[in-house]
């Protein structure tokens, strides 16, 4: 362990000395299980998939904060979402947050190794071998979406449960939401729920004066 922490000291000095940190573009995942292997790499990102969470159907119930939290074996304080609460007392409403998969990712601009990257599919993933640890990319995520894991020393964030989409199957977090107030699906399939909500100007990105692009997360905020 002791190497390992020399060997990032070692190599965030280098960074420091030759410019490097400054050329990656000033100051926002861990994959489990081995799919890290099979998530190829792309510089021209184009997402295919769409995360849709209606805010009209929430009720901040935190179901798919758990299920996260047991897909990614997260321990007690960390998650990959969360959920803020908007409007006053008597009428509350909940916007679960967690990473958009940003077309233009902050997180990817300042990563002085690479480590954040963008799946073919659009997802944005970490390599977590390249990983040093160094927070940049939490600190640029203006989501707030990074989470740093102690033990294994890297930034995690959602990665959008892509080993089981790959197979067809929904997210974690999806499967979890029993009132439906998370929709995933194919953008390149115009007949989809998703794409019809996109489509229609129903489903927004968050923050777009952020300038992130966000590629798969959507929001209903109104009915």
């Amino acid at each position: 362990m002791s190497e390992t922490k020399v060997s990032r000291r070692t190599f965030l000095r280098y960074l420091l000395g030759t410019g490097a940190l400054a050329a990656a573009g000033g100051v926002g995942v861990g994959l489990a299980h081995g799919a890290q292997a099979a998530l190829a790499r792309t510089d021209e990102p184009k997402a295919r998939y769409a995360l849709i969470i209606d805010t009209t159907k929430c009720v901040g119930c935190g179901a798919c904060v758990r299920a996260c939290n047991i897909r990614n074996h997260l321990p007690e304080g960390k998650s990959y979402v969360h959920i803020v609460q908007k409007g006053d007392a008597k009428q509350p409403w909940f916007m679960p947050v967690q990473c958009q998969h940003c077309a233009d990712a902050p997180c990817a601009r300042v990563c002085p190794t690479r480590a954040t990257y963008h799946h073919e599919s659009g997802v944005v993933l970490i390599n977590e071998k390249l990983c040093v640890g160094c927070k940049y990319c939490e600190v640029a995520c203006p989501y707030q979406a990074r989470t740093f894991d102690e033990e294994r020393g890297v930034v995690d964030k959602c990665w959008l449960c892509l080993d089981w989409v790959s197979e067809g199957k929904d997210p974690a977090c999806v499967q979890s939401c029993v009132l439906g107030a998370r929709i995933f699906g194919r953008l390149d399939d115009p007949t989809s729920e998703v794409a019809q909500l996109v489509a229609s100007g129903k489903a927004k990105p968050l923050h777009p004066e952020f300038g992130t692009h966000p590629a798969v997360l959507h929001y209903i905020i109104e009915g």
